[in-house]
């Protein structure tokens, strides 16, 4: 399996799982079956869990190295008085590959900004480790057809100086998809991708190898065309993600 800090010529997929605050430690059993299907199939995609912080060291140790792991936030600082607060370093040390920042969840329940996501992006690059740097619209904004204008503000204050395709990917997660059962059109996903591509083409060193992956109700069911659009390098997926048979199901695509 591929390091995620490796240099990337052609764009190898990522599939990642975000179990957002579910799971104890019955729920192992969940991720030892994901981890043996990529061992059985072997597809052509890096495939990642974001359990929840108490469970990432237990999850990398049971998967070894079948699996990535990851975590679902971080703090700025390494340490320090910040009760209740994870730092990248304390994730990186449990077994985490990675870290998403800037998730829709974290921006509306938390009021984290861009320049908060940033800043956190800097944290997880300090730890050697990958940045998920997550975007999307409300359904507010995309009925006021504001959808690309959001986009843009978002990346130009999230993405901090030293991105590249090595230490960053980036998941449109329109707001208004996420665990809602509603999906955009292949169509849709396709023109806010190609924005994404052209965005980090002229703003980073190497964008044309960034992994950007598509999140928003992803399942076994629309993973195929979803994951055939120009410019869709895997997926973030969510509740999907909690049952191995079904995200096998979207893993599958890239057997």
């Amino acid at each position: 399996m591929q390091n995620l800090g490796e240099a990337m010529t052609d764009i190898r997929p990522l599939v990642a799982g975000n179990w957002k605050m579910n799971g104890l430690k019955e729920a192992l059993r969940e991720a030892w079956a994901v981890a043996e299907g990529v061992a059985a199939k072997a597809p052509n995609a890096d495939v990642m869990l974001c359990p929840p912080a108490t469970m990432v060291a237990v999850m990398a140790e049971a998967t070894a190295e079948r699996l990535m792991i990851g975590g679902q936030d971080c703090h700025v600082a390494a340490s320090g008085a910040h009760t209740g607060d994870i730092s990248a370093e304390m994730l990186g040390d449990a077994g985490a590959a990675a870290i998403i920042v800037g998730h829709s969840e974290r921006r509306a329940d938390h009021g984290e900004r861009s320049q908060d996501v940033a800043a956190k992006a800097v944290a997880v690059h300090r730890c050697g480790m990958t940045a998920i740097i997550c975007v999307g619209e409300t359904a507010g904004e995309r009925a006021a057809g504001l959808t690309l204008k959001v986009i843009e503000r978002q990346l130009a204050g999230s993405l901090p100086d030293g991105v590249t395709a090595a230490n960053t990917v980036i998941a449109y997660e329109p707001v208004w998809a996420i665990g809602t059962g509603l999906t955009p059109t292949a169509g849709d996903v396709a023109n806010v991708h190609a924005f994404i591509r052209g965005y980090v083409r002229s703003n980073t060193t190497d964008g044309d190898g960034m992994r950007l992956l598509y999140g928003g109700s992803v399942k076994a069911a629309n993973a195929a065309e979803l994951m055939a659009v120009a410019n869709v390098n895997g997926a973030l997926v969510g509740g999907a993600s909690l049952k191995a048979d079904d995200f096998l199901g979207i893993i599958n695509v890239y057997v």
